[in-house]
């Protein structure tokens, strides 16, 4: 008789309901492999659980903290690749930005500004109305002080004057046009409101003119 057969037969003789742990060791040999393999999944399946399970959550964290990581170390060794120019920027920029502060009067400049206005006025030939001064506005860098001003004369004394005040030292920006014949005349009259800007120094700030 083959082992096969006789472990069939051992196996058909057995009566589950008699079978007992401590006796595991007389079971029939395909029992034994049975529970075994029994054994050996509940192993596997607590040491994935307890063991590995918490492992490749820890692996799966690592690996999306490298790709941050990653990234920044991508992002800062393109700004340490590009700091020399950056610096080169940063120093032409600040260069700029001291021209264009000195570019902007000071209020006490201003009224030295006004009378710079009225000359290139003169110079152009135009009868100045007036040149008034408007409340200053506060912003967030700077004052801005803003001045009506009205001269008469006729068309090209009065475009060389816009553009004489357009070229003058200081900042004087132009805004609100408004060009109007004079009765009984040739001459225009010519209505503006004029800006110029006074740098306003912040806390966080510092140097340039106030």
């Amino acid at each position: 008789m083959s082992f096969i057969d006789a472990e069939i037969r051992r196996l058909k003789s057995t009566d589950f309901r008699d079978l007992d742990l401590k006796e595991a060791g007389i079971w029939p040999v395909t029992l034994q492999a049975v529970l075994a393999l029994i054994v050996l999944g509940a192993l596997f399946w607590a040491s994935h659980w307890f063991l590995a399970a918490p492992k490749a959550e820890d692996l799966e964290r690592l690996r999306a903290q490298e790709s941050q990581l990653l990234q920044q170390f991508e992002s800062k060794a393109f700004k340490a690749a590009n700091l020399p120019a950056m610096r080169e920027q940063m120093v032409e920029l600040e260069s700029r930005m001291g021209q264009l502060l000195e570019m902007l009067p000071t209020d006490a400049e201003v009224p030295a500004l006004l009378d710079d206005i009225s000359e290139t006025a003169i110079n152009n030939q135009l009868a100045v109305e007036y040149i008034r001064l408007k409340p200053a506005e506060n912003r967030n860098f700077y004052v801005e002080q803003p001045f009506d001003i009205k001269v008469r004369g006729d068309y090209h004394r009065i475009a060389a004057f816009i553009s004489g005040v357009a070229g003058l030292s200081r900042i004087v920006t132009l805004h609100d046009f408004v060009l109007t014949p004079v009765a009984n005349s040739d001459d225009l009259e010519l209505s503006l409101l004029a800006k110029t800007y006074n740098y306003r120094q912040t806390p966080a700030t510092s140097g340039g003119k106030q």
